[in-house]
């Protein structure tokens, strides 16, 4: 398969795991990082609206925290509504099919002005450094073929997504480039980059020019990817941030 044409994969890649942020907690702050674990891999996708999460055995050894810790965990978000307990034969604990309405973190969320155009400045920033370097050594990997599928498949799905679904699909596509350079560190960074940029996002429209020209960065960043040229793909990145950096700035500045 080469980078230039791509027209129908055989058999649809896995493009994330479902357990991708679901890593340990540490032992001071168990309920909270298990909480926020479980929150990241709801809002950034990986576990969609009506998914099952996994049992609960495996999901405590997941997250390295007690069955007590993870039923508090999994209760405070029932109760947020955020998941739902269901019984019987195909019983299980599943994520809501409507989830909650996002709170945007709007820069009237606090009463200086200055502190919120700093909170802005300083998301932007490290969001930068984070994905233009992600990009970069993403390039510079050697990717295996299921990666390269993995890539071209979450493009694939930022193109086709539509209304409240394309930001998932959008952080998806964000993570995995993370996720394919190898460096699990990597991975949580991003992550929480990426959901601090959501919060931003969820305050502004979702404006299809925008789309259709965020939709033509992705793919010339998979292209530079796949190609194996780091500047390109680093230039691509940053371009593409640029464009969000722009309109954020527009409706909260």
């Amino acid at each position: 398969m080469t980078d230039a044409t791509h027209d129908e994969p055989a058999e649809p890649a896995e493009v994330l795991s479902a357990g991708l942020l679901l890593t340990p907690a540490r032992p001071a702050n168990a309920f909270e990082e298990t909480v926020q674990r479980l929150l990241q891999s709801i809002r950034l996708g990986l576990i969609g609206p009506g998914e099952r999460l996994p049992a609960e055995r495996e999901l405590a050894s997941m997250l390295e925290v007690s069955r007590d810790t993870l039923r508090e965990a999994i209760a405070s978000l029932a109760e947020a509504g955020w998941i739902v307990a269901r019984r019987g034969r195909y019983g299980g604990t599943f994520v809501s099919d409507e989830l909650p309405a996002a709170i945007p973190a709007t820069s009237g969320s606090s009463a200086d002005p200055l502190v919120a155009s700093g909170r802005l400045e300083d998301t932007l920033a490290l969001r930068s450094v984070i994905e233009v370097g992600a990009a970069r050594r993403a390039a510079e990997s050697e990717l295996s073929s299921n990666d390269r599928e993995r890539l071209w498949q979450a493009d694939e799905e930022c193109r086709t997504a539509t209304g409240e679904q394309y930001r998932m699909a959008d952080s998806r596509l964000h993570l995995l480039i993370a996720e394919v350079l190898g460096a699990p560190s990597v991975i949580p960074l991003v992550a929480d980059v990426r959901m601090r940029v959501n919060e931003l996002l969820d305050g502004i429209p979702l404006l299809a020019p925008n789309i259709a020209h965020s939709n033509e960065q992705h793919r010339a960043i998979v292209h530079a990817i796949l190609r194996g040229n780091a500047d390109d793909a680093a230039s691509a990145m940053a371009e593409h941030l640029e464009g969000t950096e722009a309109l954020l700035r527009g409706f909260y500045a």
